[in-house]
């Protein structure tokens, strides 16, 4: 991005730079075309949010840290739009806290799923998995039904951001403990999220970061931020600051 000179006091600073990433994404062959929509369906419900973390989304943020601290098997899923948006911060969450980096795509392809491990190569990754995609989760007929057996497959605690409702939905069913970043609280992968964080995934996951950084070695702390939260509070609380925002 450093072609694009976007300053930070711009009041839509946020906006236009994760316009321009999704459009480099694009180009790059990394992001497909139908992310383009869904990262203009996502802002809108950004811009009704008054682009800002609300405290909910905060605890939120926080919780699910803890659940990633925690975890036997932590893997965050990773999507055309996730890495074209947030790679070196996915890569820095994955560090923080010990989880796996796994590519699941919609639009599936070889090539796409290459540019994007080789792209979060690029950001710090050392291993990324999602290319042997010798596990399914059960109840999808389409592309993101196929996982690494020994990624997603055997996880535990999986933040899925930007993620499709039915798959959403389907991981849950596997009992996993889900975390989804997701601007809609109305959204079905929100709605059945263990932890829903109603907040840009580019202010999201630098906050889940520096969540477990602070929480790291303090078993006390992480599951003190577990039981302070609420996903039917914070569900609630989000749509209120959408259909009450001043904008």
């Amino acid at each position: 991005m450093s072609d694009i000179e976007i300053p930070e006091s711009h009041p839509r600073y946020e906006s236009l730079l994760t316009r321009h990433r999704i459009e480099a994404g694009v180009e790059q062959g990394i992001t497909s075309k139908q992310g383009l929509i869904a990262q203009g369906r996502g802002e809108a419900f950004d811009y009704l949010l008054g682009e800002q973390t609300t405290e909910s989304a905060a605890a939120a943020e926080r919780a699910a840290a803890a659940h990633l601290l925690l975890a036997d098997h932590a893997v965050l899923s990773i999507n055309g739009n996730v890495a074209a948006l947030v790679p070196g911060e996915m890569v820095e969450l994955a560090a923080a806290t010990g989880a796996d980096l796994e590519v699941n795509l919609f639009n599936r392809t070889e090539e796409r799923m290459e540019r994007i491990a080789d792209h979060l190569r690029e950001h710090g990754a050392e291993e990324v998995l999602g290319l042997a995609a010798d596990g399914r989760i059960p109840g999808l007929d389409h592309e993101r039904a196929k996982v690494d057996a020994d990624g997603i497959g055997d996880a535990d605690v999986v933040l899925v951001p930007l993620e499709d409702g039915d798959r959403a939905a389907a991981l849950a069913e596997m009992g996993k403990t889900e975390l989804v970043v997701d601007l809609n609280p109305m959204s079905r992968s929100a709605q059945t999220a263990t932890v829903p964080i109603v907040d840009n995934i580019i202010r999201a996951v630098p906050a889940m970061t520096e969540h477990a950084r602070e929480l790291a070695g303090d078993e006390g702390a992480q599951r003190d931020a577990i039981e302070a939260f609420d996903a039917d509070d914070a569900l609630a609380d989000a749509e209120r600051a959408i259909r009450g925002g001043d904008l």
